[in-house]
C-alpha cells in the first residue's frame, strides 16, 4: 500500500514538473531577511517573526481575479489556523499599484491582513514570484520555502469548482505545525504574471557604471557620515572600501536599516529627508548582485570634497563664534552611567541671539544623547542648584540623527548674557574605559532676527508597558494657546520604542497625521524638518502617539518579563517630543503654500 502511495505520488510530482517546466519559487530555497511597510502603515520585518511555525504569503495584485478568488480561502485558512503560531501576509510587487490603490482593492475585497508593499520590487525579484495568485510558506527556523504554487485546486483560468478536491497550502501547514516534512513542496500556480522588467535585465546590471551611477549616489547620501571621524563604522574612502562592504550594504538597504530615515514616505514632506529613491535602490542593489564591478572612469570617491571638519555648520557659517566646553566625564567600561547634569556659567558675556547651535561628542561611542538647556539656577529650596522652571529654554541637543542646521524663517533663540547653561548628559559604556569631553558651538546672529522660535516638549511620564507586550499604545496631547507654526517634530523612546505617529487635531475635531515613524530605531534620534511649516491655529491640539515592543522579539529589549514605567535609563521607557515652532504675530500673513496645506488639511 506504502509502495502505491509513493507511486502516485511520483507520478503527480512528474506531471507538475513537466507542466511547469521550471518553478518560480524554489522549495528549499534560502529567504534573506526584508523590511516592507503594509497599506496600513505598518512596518515589517521577515526575521522579527521567527517565533511563528510558519509564515504564510499570498502574492496580491489589483485586478486580478485569481488573487481576488484565492483570498477568501486564504482568509479562512487564516482563521483556522488562528490557534497555531502561524503568521499570513499578502505581497504586492506590481509596478502599477501604489498604496492608495491598494487601499481601495482592500476595502473592495475586505482583505484583513497586513499586504506587504514591494515599491522597488527588490523582494519580488529576490524571491522570484511569477504570478499574484500564487502562495508560498516560509519555515522560520530554517528561513526556506517549505511550499510554493497553487493554493489549492479550486481555480482554474476559464472556470472554478464548488469546492476543492486538492488542498495543497492546508496540507502543506497541516505537516508543518505538526513537525513532519512536507509532502508536495511544490505545485503549478496560476494567476496574473507580474512584469519584472529588471529581471530581463541582468547583463544590463553588469554595464552599471561605479563612477558614473554608484559613487555619485554614495557621495550624495552616505558619505557625510561614512567618512574619517564619521557617524559611520568604516569610511567610504574608495572603491575597494565600497567593494568589500557591498554585500553587507545590500543587507542594510533590504532591511531599511540604511539610509537611517523611519518616517513613512506617503505621509509629510521632510527638507532632511534622508531615504534613497527608489531608482537609487534599484541600481544599488542590482549592481551589488552583479558583483559590485568596477568598470571604467575615475573614481569619484578619491575626488570627493568630503569636508573634514568636526562641525556640520562650518561650511555654510563658517567656525562657530563661541565654544562651550561640556566638563569632562571619566567613563567606565560597563555598568549603567547615571545620567551627569553640568551647569555652565554664560561666559559669553553679553546676550546674543543664536542663529546654530551644534555639540560635538568627545567620544561618540559612548555619548548617547545631551540636552541642552539654560537660564537662572535655583539659589534655595529642593531644586536649588538646578534651573528655575519659569526661565527655562533650550537649545539643541546631540543625538544621532539630530537636526544642528541654523533656525529657519529668519529666527532665533534669545541668550542672555548672565544665564547658566545645563547639560544633561547621558551615556552607555561600551567596553572600555573612557574619558569623554565634549563642547558645544554656537554661531550668533549680527542683530535681532525676525521671529524668535523655541521648543515645546510633550511628556506622559504616566506610562505602562506590561511585561511581553509586542504592541503597546500610549498617548499624550498638548494645547497649542495662540495661532503658530510648526517647523520640526523629534519623537523618542528607549530600547522598547516601536513605532510613533505625531498629529493635529485642529478646534473643528478634524485631525490630521503629520508624522509616521512605522520603524522606529533607539539609535537614530532623528528631529522631522517640515518643508513647509505647519500652521497650527489657536485652540488645537498637537498629538503623539507611540507603540513599545516589550516582547522577547525585540532584540534591543533589556529584559521581556517585567512591567516597564518611565524612567530616563535606556533600560527604562519615555514618551517625549520636542517639537520646534514660533508664535505667529498680530495680523501676520504665512507663505501661501503653508495656508494652502493648512486648508487641504480641513477639507481632506
Amino acid at each position: 500500500m506504502d509502495h502505491m502511495k509513493n507511486f502516485k505520488f511520483f507520478i503527480t510530482l512528474l506531471l507538475i514538473l513537466f507542466s511547469v517546466g521550471i518553478y518560480s519559487i524554489e522549495a528549499n530555497q534560502k529567504v534573506e531577511n526584508f523590511r516592507l511597510n503594509d497599506q496600513l502603515g505598518n512596518s515589517h520585518e521577515l526575521f522579527y517573526y521567527s517565533d511563528h511555525e510558519a509564515l504564510v504569503f499570498l502574492v496580491q495584485g489589483n485586478g486580478c481575479p485569481i488573487a481576488r478568488n484565492a483570498s477568501v480561502r486564504f482568509h479562512e485558512l487564516e482563521r483556522m489556523y488562528s490557534e497555531n503560531k502561524v503568521k499570513f501576509f499578502m505581497l504586492n510587487s506590481n509596478l502599477q499599484d501604489t498604496k492608495a490603490s491598494i487601499l481601495e482593492e482592500a476595502a473592495s475585497y475586505d482583505y484583513q491582513m497586513p499586504i506587504l508593499m514591494d515599491e522597488t520590487q527588490l523582494i519580488g525579484e529576490a524571491l522570484e514570484i511569477t504570478r499574484t495568485g500564487e502562495v508560498f510558506v516560509i519555515n522560520p527556523q530554517t528561513w526556506q520555502i517549505a511550499y510554493t504554487g497553487a493554493l489549492d485546486d479550486r481555480l482554474t483560468y476559464e472556470n472554478q469548482k464548488q469546492e476543492a478536491s486538492e488542498h495543497f497550502l492546508k496540507d502543506a501547514l497541516d505537516e508543518i505545525t505538526e513537525g513532519r516534512a512536507v509532502t508536495l513542496p511544490a505545485t503549478d500556480s496560476l494567476g496574473c504574471l507580474i512584469n519584472f522588467p529588471d529581471q530581463r535585465n541582468k547583463t544590463d546590471h553588469k554595464l552599471i557604471s561605479y563612477s558614473e551611477d554608484i559613487a555619485p549616489i554614495l557621495i550624495d547620501n552616505c558619505t557625510a557620515c561614512h567618512r574619517k571621524g564619521g557617524l559611520g563604522p568604516w569610511a567610504m574612502t574608495d572603491y575597494n572600501m565600497v567593494k568589500g562592504f557591498s554585500l553587507m550594504m545590500r543587507e542594510v538597504l533590504r532591511t531599511k536599516r540604511m539610509p537611517p530615515w523611519h518616517a513613512d514616505p506617503s505621509i509629510g514632506h521632510f527638507s532632511n529627508d534622508r531615504s534613497l529613491s527608489t531608482d537609487e535602490m534599484k541600481t544599488l542593489v542590482h549592481w551589488i548582485e552583479s558583483g559590485s564591478p568596477r568598470g571604467k572612469g575615475k573614481d569619484p570617491l578619491l575626488e570627493a570634497e568630503i569636508s573634514d571638519s568636526v562641525w556640520s555648520n562650518e561650511s555654510e557659517l563658517g567656525p562657530p563664534d563661541y565654544v562651550i566646553d561640556i566638563p569632562a566625564t571619566d567613563i567606565p567600561a560597563t555598568g549603567v552611567v547615571d545620567y551627569k547634569y553640568h551647569f555652565v556659567k554664560n561666559k559669553i558675556g553679553k546676550d546674543i541671539w543664536v542663529r546654530a547651535s551644534e555639540i560635538i561628542p568627545g567620544d561618540k561611542a559612548v555619548l548617547h544623547h545631551v540636552i541642552t538647556s539654560f537660564g537662572e539656577l535655583n539659589v534655595k529650596g529642593p531644586r536649588k542648584g538646578r534651573l528655575n522652571f519659569r526661565t527655562r529654554k533650550g537649545l539643541r541637543g546631540y543625538a544621532p540623527g539630530i537636526n544642528s542646521n541654523p533656525f529657519p524663517d529668519n529666527s532665533g533663540i534669545f541668550l542672555p548674557g548672565d544665564v547658566t547653561f545645563e547639560f544633561q548628559v547621558h551615556y552607555t559604556p561600551v567596553g572600555r574605559k573612557t574619558v569623554d569631553s565634549s563642547k558645544m558651538g554656537i554661531w550668533a546672529l549680527d542683530g535681532a532676527p525676525e521671529h524668535e522660535i523655541f521648543t515645546n516638549t510633550m511628556i506622559n511620564s504616566r506610562i505602562k508597558i506590561p511585561a511581553g507586550a509586542k504592541n503597546h499604545q500610549e498617548f499624550d496631547t498638548m494645547n497649542v494657546k495662540r495661532d503658530s507654526l510648526l517647523y520640526s517634530v523629534l519623537p523618542h523612546a528607549h530600547y522598547r520604542g516601536k513605532a510613533m505617529e505625531v498629529s493635529v487635531i485642529y478646534p473643528n475635531g478634524e485631525e490630521k497625521i503629520l508624522l509616521s515613524v512605522p520603524n522606529y530605531d533607539f539609535n537614530w534620534q532623528t528631529s522631522y524638518d517640515f518643508k513647509e511649516p505647519v500652521f497650527i491655529p489657536k485652540g488645537s491640539k498637537l498629538k503623539q502617539i507611540n507603540w513599545w515592543d516589550n516582547s522577547k522579539q525585540n532584540l534591543a529589549n533589556p529584559d521581556s518579563s517585567v512591567d516597564v514605567y518611565w524612567g530616563e535609563q535606556s533600560f527604562e521607557e519615555m514618551l517625549f517630543g520636542a517639537f520646534m515652532m514660533r508664535n505667529l504675530k498680530e495680523g501676520e500673513v504665512v507663505s501661501t503654500k503653508t495656508l494652502e496645506n493648512y486648508r487641504a488639511s480641513t477639507e481632506e
